[in-house]
Protein backbone atom coordinates (compact mmCIF):
# COMPACT_ATOMS: atom_id res chain seq x y z
CA UNK A 1 0.00 0.00 0.00
CA UNK A 2 1.52 3.44 -1.01
CA UNK A 3 0.27 6.25 1.48
CA UNK A 4 1.00 9.49 -1.03
CA UNK A 5 -1.22 11.06 -3.25
CA UNK A 6 -1.04 11.29 -6.67
CA UNK A 7 -0.48 14.51 -7.11
CA UNK A 8 -0.35 15.20 -10.99
CA UNK A 9 -3.82 14.43 -10.85
CA UNK A 10 -4.98 17.84 -9.87
CA UNK A 11 -2.42 20.00 -11.51
CA UNK A 12 -5.66 21.72 -13.88
CA UNK A 13 -7.84 22.45 -10.34
CA UNK A 14 -7.62 25.51 -8.69
CA UNK A 15 -10.65 24.69 -5.83
CA UNK A 16 -8.74 23.39 -2.66
CA UNK A 17 -11.92 21.16 -1.97
CA UNK A 18 -12.02 19.72 -5.62
CA UNK A 19 -8.14 18.86 -4.86
CA UNK A 20 -9.27 17.23 -1.92
CA UNK A 21 -11.89 15.24 -3.20
CA UNK A 22 -9.86 13.98 -6.24
CA UNK A 23 -6.60 12.85 -4.52
CA UNK A 24 -8.88 11.01 -1.41
CA UNK A 25 -11.33 9.24 -3.57
CA UNK A 26 -9.20 7.92 -6.58
CA UNK A 27 -6.43 6.91 -3.20
CA UNK A 28 -8.77 5.04 -1.90
CA UNK A 29 -10.14 3.29 -5.22
CA UNK A 30 -6.41 2.79 -5.67
CA UNK A 31 -5.09 1.25 -2.48
CA UNK A 32 -7.90 -0.18 -0.47
CA UNK A 33 -9.72 -3.27 -0.64
CA UNK A 34 -13.48 -4.31 0.33
CA UNK A 35 -12.62 -5.63 4.58
CA UNK A 36 -15.81 -7.68 4.09
CA UNK A 37 -13.87 -10.25 1.10
CA UNK A 38 -10.47 -8.48 0.68
CA UNK A 39 -11.46 -8.22 -3.47
CA UNK A 40 -11.26 -4.89 -5.17
CA UNK A 41 -13.53 -2.04 -4.24
CA UNK A 42 -15.20 0.26 -7.74
CA UNK A 43 -16.31 3.60 -7.56
CA UNK A 44 -20.05 4.55 -8.55
CA UNK A 45 -19.93 7.28 -11.84
CA UNK A 46 -23.40 7.90 -11.28
CA UNK A 47 -23.56 10.38 -7.62
CA UNK A 48 -25.41 7.77 -6.52
CA UNK A 49 -26.67 9.17 -3.48
CA UNK A 50 -25.84 6.15 -0.60
CA UNK A 51 -22.69 5.91 -1.43
CA UNK A 52 -18.85 6.19 -3.05
CA UNK A 53 -17.57 2.73 -3.33
CA UNK A 54 -19.02 -0.89 -4.20
CA UNK A 55 -17.62 -4.22 -3.88
CA UNK A 56 -18.58 -6.21 -6.77
CA UNK A 57 -18.21 -9.76 -5.29
CA UNK A 58 -20.14 -9.19 -1.26
CA UNK A 59 -21.71 -5.77 -2.65
CA UNK A 60 -20.83 -4.05 0.27
CA UNK A 61 -21.67 0.18 -0.28
CA UNK A 62 -18.80 2.62 1.18
CA UNK A 63 -19.10 6.25 1.56
CA UNK A 64 -15.80 8.05 2.15
CA UNK A 65 -15.32 10.83 5.27
CA UNK A 66 -11.92 12.36 4.93
CA UNK A 67 -10.35 15.39 7.02
CA UNK A 68 -7.10 17.63 6.69
CA UNK A 69 -5.29 17.18 9.83
CA UNK A 70 -6.43 15.37 12.97
CA UNK A 71 -9.98 13.59 13.43
CA UNK A 72 -10.92 13.86 16.81
CA UNK A 73 -14.10 12.68 18.86
CA UNK A 74 -16.37 13.63 15.72
CA UNK A 75 -16.37 14.24 12.14
CA UNK A 76 -18.88 16.06 9.66
CA UNK A 77 -21.40 13.94 8.33
CA UNK A 78 -23.45 16.28 6.31
CA UNK A 79 -27.56 16.96 6.09
CA UNK A 80 -28.58 15.86 9.72
CA UNK A 81 -32.40 14.31 8.67
CA UNK A 82 -30.58 13.10 5.76
CA UNK A 83 -27.99 11.23 7.98
CA UNK A 84 -30.70 9.79 9.95
CA UNK A 85 -33.19 8.81 6.94
CA UNK A 86 -29.90 7.21 5.38
CA UNK A 87 -28.92 4.93 9.07
CA UNK A 88 -32.50 3.71 9.39
CA UNK A 89 -32.55 2.99 5.48
CA UNK A 90 -32.06 -0.68 4.36
CA UNK A 91 -29.58 0.80 2.20
CA UNK A 92 -27.21 2.55 4.79
CA UNK A 93 -23.64 2.21 3.87
CA UNK A 94 -20.28 1.47 5.81
CA UNK A 95 -17.99 4.49 6.28
CA UNK A 96 -14.35 4.91 5.22
CA UNK A 97 -12.95 7.79 7.63
CA UNK A 98 -9.66 9.43 6.30
CA UNK A 99 -7.15 11.75 8.04
CA UNK A 100 -4.73 13.06 5.78
CA UNK A 101 -1.27 15.92 5.59
CA UNK A 102 -1.90 18.09 2.79
CA UNK A 103 1.82 19.48 2.89
CA UNK A 104 2.75 15.54 2.67
CA UNK A 105 -0.21 14.88 0.36
CA UNK A 106 0.03 11.49 2.31
CA UNK A 107 -2.71 9.99 4.46
CA UNK A 108 -1.75 9.47 8.08
CA UNK A 109 -5.37 7.55 9.18
CA UNK A 110 -7.44 5.29 7.29
CA UNK A 111 -10.65 2.87 9.04
CA UNK A 112 -13.77 1.66 8.18
CA UNK A 113 -17.12 1.64 9.75
CA UNK A 114 -18.72 -1.27 9.43
CA UNK A 115 -22.86 -0.44 9.50
CA UNK A 116 -23.67 -2.33 11.49
CA UNK A 117 -22.35 -0.33 14.20
CA UNK A 118 -23.54 2.76 13.05
CA UNK A 119 -27.19 3.78 15.27
CA UNK A 120 -28.78 7.37 14.94
CA UNK A 121 -27.73 7.82 18.65
CA UNK A 122 -24.16 8.16 17.30
CA UNK A 123 -24.84 11.13 14.97
CA UNK A 124 -25.43 14.43 16.63
CA UNK A 125 -27.08 17.47 15.10
CA UNK A 126 -25.28 20.95 14.99
CA UNK A 127 -26.80 24.29 15.30
CA UNK A 128 -29.17 25.06 12.31
CA UNK A 129 -27.21 28.08 9.87
CA UNK A 130 -27.76 31.06 10.71
CA UNK A 131 -30.63 33.66 9.35
CA UNK A 132 -27.76 35.21 7.07
CA UNK A 133 -26.69 32.43 5.86
CA UNK A 134 -27.03 30.99 2.30
CA UNK A 135 -28.91 27.81 3.56
CA UNK A 136 -30.67 29.75 6.62
CA UNK A 137 -31.74 26.98 9.32
CA UNK A 138 -30.21 23.60 7.47
CA UNK A 139 -29.07 21.40 10.35
CA UNK A 140 -25.91 19.86 9.42
CA UNK A 141 -24.25 16.63 11.83
CA UNK A 142 -21.09 14.53 13.51
CA UNK A 143 -20.38 11.26 13.63
CA UNK A 144 -19.43 10.74 17.15
CA UNK A 145 -16.60 8.48 17.32
CA UNK A 146 -16.62 8.05 21.13
CA UNK A 147 -20.15 6.17 20.73
CA UNK A 148 -18.58 3.66 18.20
CA UNK A 149 -16.57 0.57 19.88
CA UNK A 150 -13.20 -0.21 19.16
CA UNK A 151 -14.00 -3.33 17.68
CA UNK A 152 -15.74 -1.24 15.18
CA UNK A 153 -12.92 1.20 13.87
CA UNK A 154 -11.27 -1.19 11.75
CA UNK A 155 -8.04 0.60 10.44
CA UNK A 156 -6.08 0.03 7.50
CA UNK A 157 -3.55 2.78 8.18
CA UNK A 158 -2.69 3.74 11.69
CA UNK A 159 -0.40 6.75 12.08
CA UNK A 160 0.93 5.76 9.24
CA UNK A 161 1.34 2.36 9.78
CA UNK A 162 -0.09 -0.13 7.30
CA UNK A 163 -2.18 -2.41 9.23
CA UNK A 164 -1.61 -6.19 7.54
CA UNK A 165 -4.87 -7.02 5.34
CA UNK A 166 -5.20 -10.61 7.04
CA UNK A 167 -5.87 -8.53 10.48
CA UNK A 168 -8.57 -5.99 8.93
CA UNK A 169 -10.22 -9.01 7.50
CA UNK A 170 -10.19 -10.32 10.97
CA UNK A 171 -11.04 -8.01 12.78
CA UNK A 172 -14.20 -7.47 10.02
CA UNK A 173 -15.00 -10.81 10.77
CA UNK A 174 -15.46 -10.93 14.26
CA UNK A 175 -18.22 -8.63 14.50
CA UNK A 176 -20.39 -9.66 12.09
CA UNK A 177 -23.00 -11.06 13.81
CA UNK A 178 -23.83 -7.85 14.90
CA UNK A 179 -25.76 -7.96 10.91
CA UNK A 180 -28.10 -9.63 12.52
CA UNK A 181 -29.29 -7.74 15.54
CA UNK A 182 -32.01 -5.33 14.04
CA UNK A 183 -33.69 -4.54 17.36
CA UNK A 184 -31.93 -0.94 17.63
CA UNK A 185 -32.93 -0.94 21.45
CA UNK A 186 -31.23 -4.44 21.60
CA UNK A 187 -28.38 -3.24 19.63
CA UNK A 188 -27.76 0.07 21.32
CA UNK A 189 -27.27 -2.19 24.62
CA UNK A 190 -25.06 -4.30 23.17
CA UNK A 191 -22.75 -1.20 21.44
CA UNK A 192 -23.06 0.07 24.98
CA UNK A 193 -21.26 -2.82 26.91
CA UNK A 194 -18.44 -2.89 24.03
CA UNK A 195 -17.82 0.57 25.12
CA UNK A 196 -17.93 -0.02 28.95
CA UNK A 197 -15.39 -2.66 28.39
CA UNK A 198 -13.35 -0.77 25.88
CA UNK A 199 -12.95 1.72 28.87
CA UNK A 200 -11.69 -0.48 31.04
CA UNK A 201 -8.77 -0.89 28.93
CA UNK A 202 -8.17 -4.53 30.03
CA UNK A 203 -8.51 -7.88 28.29
CA UNK A 204 -9.53 -9.64 31.32
CA UNK A 205 -12.18 -8.21 33.69
CA UNK A 206 -14.55 -8.95 36.02
CA UNK A 207 -18.42 -8.93 36.15
CA UNK A 208 -17.89 -5.66 39.25
CA UNK A 209 -15.96 -4.11 36.75
CA UNK A 210 -18.90 -3.34 34.38
CA UNK A 211 -21.57 -3.00 37.40
CA UNK A 212 -19.36 0.26 38.17
CA UNK A 213 -21.27 2.06 34.62
CA UNK A 214 -24.22 1.13 36.44
CA UNK A 215 -25.38 5.15 37.01
CA UNK A 216 -24.03 5.61 33.53
CA UNK A 217 -25.97 2.84 31.65
CA UNK A 218 -28.96 4.07 33.95
CA UNK A 219 -28.70 7.60 32.20
CA UNK A 220 -28.34 6.65 28.50
CA UNK A 221 -31.29 3.55 29.11
CA UNK A 222 -33.96 5.59 31.75
CA UNK A 223 -36.51 3.06 31.02
CA UNK A 224 -34.70 0.10 32.19
CA UNK A 225 -35.19 -0.47 36.05
CA UNK A 226 -32.94 -3.77 35.49
CA UNK A 227 -29.50 -2.44 34.78
CA UNK A 228 -27.23 -5.43 36.10
CA UNK A 229 -29.75 -7.80 34.44
CA UNK A 230 -28.68 -6.54 31.41
CA UNK A 231 -25.16 -6.07 32.07
CA UNK A 232 -25.55 -10.13 32.05
CA UNK A 233 -27.26 -10.49 29.55
CA UNK A 234 -25.22 -8.53 27.29
CA UNK A 235 -22.31 -10.29 28.29
CA UNK A 236 -23.69 -13.56 27.62
CA UNK A 237 -24.61 -12.97 24.29
CA UNK A 238 -20.97 -11.42 23.67
CA UNK A 239 -19.85 -14.56 24.89
CA UNK A 240 -22.14 -16.89 23.05
CA UNK A 241 -20.92 -14.79 20.00
CA UNK A 242 -17.61 -15.70 20.27
CA UNK A 243 -16.39 -12.04 21.09
CA UNK A 244 -15.50 -12.91 24.54
CA UNK A 245 -14.44 -15.66 26.85
CA UNK A 246 -15.76 -17.00 29.95
CA UNK A 247 -13.46 -17.43 32.23
CA UNK A 248 -15.62 -18.48 35.68
CA UNK A 249 -16.15 -16.96 39.11
CA UNK A 250 -17.42 -13.73 37.11
CA UNK A 251 -14.15 -13.19 34.71
CA UNK A 252 -14.07 -12.46 30.78
CA UNK A 253 -11.90 -12.49 28.60
CA UNK A 254 -11.70 -10.07 25.08
CA UNK A 255 -11.04 -12.45 21.91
Amino acid sequence: MNLSFDSTLIKKYSSNSQKARILTEAWVLNQIYCPSCGNSIHEYTNNKPVADFYCKKCKEDFELKSKSGKITNKISAGSYSKMIERIKSEQKPNFFFMEYLVKLLNVRDFFVVPKHFIISEMVEARKPLSNNAIRSGWVGSNILFSKIPLAGQIYYVENSLIIPKVQVLEKWQKTVFLKNVNDNNLKGWILDIMNCIDTLKSQVFNLDDLYHFESELKILHPENNHIKDKIRQQLQFLRDKNYLEFLGNGRYKLK
